[in-house]
């Protein structure tokens, strides 16, 4: 065949399904219809003379012959994506562009409102869709373009390029006098030694977080399991919860500090195994040049420093 042959929109078209496994997706991202991705698709299934895509459950499988060709378009559509944004200037007043972001319902809670806000004043014709995926999905879905950009806690998450937006640390929420409360503070003026402080703590019942793996993990090393009372999806179903039981919950700083200052709830700051962590921005290097996500990254970034470092109050 001749490479005059080759129309470069239906080579788009081949690299958004492959990245997807679905034409609906595919069409989606290059906002065509499913009817003119499937026309294209059979476009170049009959110059290149393979199928290319068969149907797997509720999408399609590459063929051997578009695994091959996937990284020899990729690097082409690459290539010249990056000629052409060399001398390309992002407006983001007149964008309509769809941005993706992972975010945890805590995340949403506390950072979508000034996100939203940003992009009304800044990009007032973009949309922002808060997508949470599964861990082991965010790679996956920031490299095929079904994401573009993932903020949180995500150690799980390799093989991204990562810029650490905030240091936090767990610590334990519960209600405005719990017994064990008003103990700690008695314990910590005394400076009394870590054990009887741990021993106090081991009186607490718990509620966590599944998403949150960590917070389990710290509940088993400090063999504080066997208190858990509670399991739920989501922490902001945690503090009315709280505020209404005997039950605390470990919740990183910078959120429990404002459900604490909402009222009825008093936060402590325990030496708990694998306490601190940072937030950070992950996004795909397959992207890293795309003009909306870098000003979108640098949005994200002034938002985030914005942020009070609340372990600069309390060490």
């Amino acid at each position: 065949m001749n490479i005059k042959d080759l129309d470069l929109n239906l080579l788009r078209l081949f690299d958004a399904v492959w990245r997807t496994r679905s034409v609906s997706l595919a069409a989606q991202q290059l906002g065509m219809s499913q009817p003119a991705a499937s026309q294209g698709l059979a476009r170049l299934r009959a110059v290149l003379g393979d199928a290319l895509f068969e149907r797997s459950g509720a999408g399609v499988r590459p063929t051997p012959r578009a695994d091959r060709l996937a990284q020899a378009v990729q690097l082409a559509l690459g290539t010249i994506e990056d000629a052409l944004n060399v001398s390309q200037v992002f407006d983001p007043q007149r964008s309509a562009r769809v941005l993706r972001v992972h975010l945890s319902d805590i995340g949403e809670a506390r950072f979508l409102p000034e996100l939203v806000l940003a992009l009304q004043y800044h990009a007032p014709g973009m949309r922002l869709e808060a997508i949470p995926l599964p861990h082991d999905k965010i790679a996956p879905a920031l490299d095929n373009g079904q994401l573009d950009l993932a903020i949180g806690f995500l150690p799980e998450v390799n093989d991204t390029l990562q810029q650490p937006l905030l240091s936090d640390r767990y610590v334990v929420l519960m209600r405005q006098g719990h017994p064990v409360a008003a103990r700690w503070q008695q314990l910590q003026k005394a400076r009394t030694a870590p054990d009887a402080a741990q021993a106090l703590l081991a009186e607490l019942e718990f509620a966590a977080v599944r998403t949150h793996s960590d917070t389990l993990r710290i509940l088993e090393l400090m063999h504080w399991q066997h208190r858990l009372r509670l399991t739920v999806s989501h922490f902001l179903s945690l503090p009315g919860i709280v505020r209404g039981s005997d039950l605390a919950v470990l919740m990183p700083r910078n959120f429990a500090q404002g459900f604490a200052e909402a009222g009825a709830l008093a936060l402590i700051e325990p030496d708990l195994p694998l306490r601190d962590f940072t937030v950070s921005m992950h996004w795909s290097q397959r992207f890293d040049k795309d003009p909306c996500l870098q000003w979108l990254r640098g949005t994200v970034s002034r938002l985030f420093s914005t942020i009070p470092n609340t372990l600069e109050v309390k060490p």
